[in-house]
């Protein structure tokens, strides 16, 4: 690990320069569990077999009760009945291609599959296409990436395994701490949930 990183880890936690340890089972928060691979690296087709839409009328050009069109778009996913939605655009097949993205990034956040960190999971051949893909790379991905939900999750899931800490997971995924801070950070709920198993283990936030 680089001294930046060192230094930024040290930096961005109140560990006080404590040797990292990997909690106990018992020990970790309760996060709801899923079963693998973790849906948000399915592709897209495999995971809209699992989700079901809907519309919403909205108001088009012409006033409020004027050309109203089913413009926008709720997904939901059936087996955790979580939902994203869409409704911004006026092209319903735009709202539904975001709406579609949201939905992997909030499955990405709410649920945690087994991390191969632990030493009884095994690893889902799924999960382990993506961590091969990105192991070593560096974690920057543009919002609109189609697997960087997938990525986020199974960060998440190594965080969460870990007690939010970023220096147990880098070894894993042969990156700085520094990349894996980033990569939370620009997905703002993702870097929440980090925080808060951070908080229940009695570390200081990430920054």
């Amino acid at each position: 690990m680089s001294e930046p990183s060192r230094r930024l880890d040290r930096k961005s936690s109140s560990d006080s320069g404590q040797t990292p340890v990997m909690p106990a089972v018992d020990e970790r928060m309760p996060l709801s569990m899923a079963s693998t691979p973790h849906p948000s690296v399915w592709d897209v087709e495999e995971l809209l077999k699992q989700c079901e839409f809907r519309t919403q009328s909205r108001s088009g050009p012409g006033g409020q009760h004027r050309n109203r069109t089913a413009s926008g778009v709720f997904v939901t996913y059936r087996p955790a009945e979580i939902t994203a939605e869409a409704t911004e655009e006026r092209n319903q097949h735009r709202n539904r291609d975001v709406a579609i993205r949201r939905l992997r990034y909030v499955l990405a956040v709410s649920l945690r599959t087994p991390s191969p960190l632990a030493e009884a999971a095994v690893a889902d051949s799924q999960e382990q296409a993506v961590r091969d893909r990105f192991r070593g790379s560096p974690l920057k991905m543009a919002e609109q990436n189609d697997a960087k939900p997938a990525v986020i999750a199974l960060l998440l899931n190594d965080l969460h395994v870990a007690g939010g800490q970023p220096s147990l997971v880098a070894p894993f995924w042969k990156v700085s701490t520094s990349r894996i801070a980033a990569c939370l950070r620009s997905h703002h709920p993702a870097m929440t949930l980090v925080n808060r198993i951070r908080q229940h283990h009695g570390r200081g936030p990430l920054k």
